[in-house]
């Protein structure tokens, strides 16, 4: 599994792209795609929403189970991606390109974000 070194990543699973204008785009990880199996329904947070680092904000549902979306930031959603929510499957195929998840303007980041060496030593072994 490889972990793009430019993102930064949640000990919940989700990665963080480097602000652009103070905007970020979410998704969650390929460690994270693979363990939740095929994912068949995405709810994400909407645009105008204020989502709070390390909070829920969103739920993904595979054929395995429903687990919880968190926000890596504190911010205001500015973007959902819809090509998700119509083909969820995107999660699954490409978690690093077209199966982002929502971008944010963000107004305060965790502490705690990885490297993706960090994340890589997170999940080692799981």
């Amino acid at each position: 599994m490889s972990n793009p070194q430019q993102l930064r990543y949640s000990k919940e699973h989700e990665w963080l792209s480097t602000a652009e204008d103070g905007v970020a785009t979410v998704g969650i990880t390929e460690f994270a795609a693979n363990a939740l199996g095929d994912v068949v329904y995405a709810q994400l947070p909407e645009v105008g929403d204020t989502v709070t680092a390390g909070e829920t904000c969103g739920e993904l549902e595979s054929t395995k189970s429903v687990s919880d979306l968190y926000s890596p930031v504190t911010g205001e959603v500015v973007a959902a991606n819809q090509d998700v929510v119509d083909d969820p499957a995107l999660v699954n195929t490409a978690p690093f390109e077209g199966g982002w998840l929502f971008k944010v303007r963000i107004t305060a980041e965790q502490d705690d974000l990885l490297s993706a060496e960090e994340y890589a030593q997170l999940t080692a072994g799981k």
